[in-house]
């Protein structure tokens, strides 16, 4: 699964979003192409389907936002 996020600066926001994101139920891993300023592309790699609530909820408890 991909989506975008908008407020990511630097290395300490990639790793604030991969920490929130890993948490979430099923997670294995995480990628971010970090686009500093813009809209950066995160990659989820997920055993089970992943709750769009609670993914918005996890990338906002990181300080950023989600965009669909």
């Amino acid at each position: 699964m991909e989506f975008g996020v908008t407020g990511m600066t630097c290395a300490h926001c990639v790793a604030a979003v991969t920490e929130e994101v890993s948490a979430l139920p099923g997670v294995a891993s995480v990628r971010v192409d970090l686009v500093p300023g813009g809209t950066s592309t995160v990659t989820v790699d997920s055993s089970t389907p992943l709750d769009p609530a609670a993914l918005a909820a996890a990338v906002d408890e990181a300080g950023y936002e989600l965009v669909r």
